[in-house]
C-alpha cells in the first residue's frame, strides 16, 4: 500500500466514478462527519457520481440515500439498490425526491431464502457462544448479520466458525469491519456494483474498470474483492487493522482514518481536475 500522495495525478484525472464502503469508510464512530459529507457534495458538484456499496441493510440505508449527496447505495452487498426518483418531488418528503428501489433477486426467490436465513441465524446463535444477530437485521431483506465489533466482540475464533456455518449450509459470507453478513446467491460487492452502474447510469463498470475510470474506496477484508477488481483502490487509514487478513490490498491508503481519509481522496480527485 502506498501513501496517497503517491496516487499519479494523470490516474486521477482519468476517474469518472467512485464506489465506496460506508462504515468505517464514509462513517467515524457511527456517524458521517462533516468534512466526509462536504466531500461528498463536492464530488457531486464536479460531476462525479458516487455509489456506496455496503453490507448494511436497505431499512437502515434509505435515509442516508435521501439525504447524503450520494447517486444511490448498493445494500446488503449488492443485493438491492436505493437512489432517489429525479422524476418528481414528493412534498412528503421534506422537498426530497422520492427513493427507487431495485433488487436483483425477484419476490418469490427472496421470499424463499429468507426463510432459509432465519434457520441459519438460529443454527449460528445456538452453536456459536455470544454470537447475536446485528441490531440492524430489522431493515434486512436478502441477507443475515451477525455482530461481532458494532455492540458485542466476538474474537477471531468465534468469526471464522460462524462463516464456516454460513458456507456449510450454502450461504456466501463476508466479514465487514462490524459484521459478520451472510446470503444466498451469487452478488457481491463488485457484482452488485456492475449492476447498479448499468441500471442507474447505462454504463459498463467492466469496461470502464479497464480503462481505469473508477476509484473504490474501503477500509476492511469485505472490500476485497473490490482492492483487487479496481486498479485505483483505497484504503483508509483504519484499513491496517486488517492488513494482515488481505490478501488483495488497496493500492493507495490515506493518511486520515475513516471519513477523514474518504476527505483526503475526494480532495486528491478535485485537485487532479483544477
Amino acid at each position: 500500500m502506498q501513501a496517497l500522495e503517491y496516487w499519479p495525478p494523470e490516474a486521477r484525472r482519468r476517474i469518472t466514478g467512485v464506489l465506496t464502503d460506508i462504515d468505517d469508510t464514509l462513517t467515524t464512530d457511527g456517524a458521517i462527519t462533516a468534512d466526509a459529507l462536504a466531500a461528498l457534495a463536492a464530488l457531486k458538484a464536479a460531476g462525479l457520481p458516487v455509489i456506496a456499496v455496503t453490507g448494511r441493510p436497505v431499512g437502515w440505508s434509505q435515509p442516508f440515500a435521501r439525504d447524503w449527496p450520494v447517486d444511490a447505495i448498493a445494500a446488503e452487498n449488492g443485493a438491492v439498490a436505493l437512489f432517489p426518483d429525479k422524476k418528481g418531488i414528493n412534498p412528503t418528503q421534506c422537498g426530497h425526491a422520492p427513493l427507487s428501489k431495485l433488487y436483483q433477486q425477484d419476490l418469490a426467490t427472496r421470499t424463499a431464502n429468507f426463510a432459509r436465513m432465519q434457520q441459519v441465524a438460529r443454527r449460528v446463535m445456538q452453536e456459536v457462544a455470544g454470537a447475536v444477530l446485528a441490531q440492524d437485521s430489522a431493515g434486512r431483506e436478502t441477507d443475515i448479520a451477525i455482530d461481532h465489533s458494532e455492540f458485542v466482540q466476538l474474537p477471531p475464533a468465534a468469526i471464522a466458525q460462524v462463516v464456516r456455518i454460513m458456507q456449510s449450509e450454502g450461504m456466501n459470507a463476508s466479514v465487514s469491519s462490524i459484521h459478520i453478513n451472510g446470503w444466498f446467491g451469487g452478488h457481491n460487492k463488485l457484482q452488485g456494483a456492475r449492476w447498479i452502474v448499468r441500471a442507474l447510469l447505462g454504463r459498463d463498470l467492466d469496461a470502464e474498470r479497464e480503462r481505469a475510470c473508477w476509484v473504490y474506496v474501503g477500509d476492511s477484508t469485505n472490500d476485497e474483492l473490490m482492492f483487487e477488481a479496481f486498479g485505483n483502490s483505497v484504503g483508509v487509514a483504519n484499513v491496517r487493522r486488517f492488513e494482515a487478513a488481505l490478501t488483495h490490498k488497496p493500492r493507495y491508503i490515506t493518511q486520515g482514518e475513516r471519513g477523514a481519509g474518504f476527505a483526503q481522496v475526494a480532495a486528491a480527485l478535485l485537485a487532479a481536475r483544477r
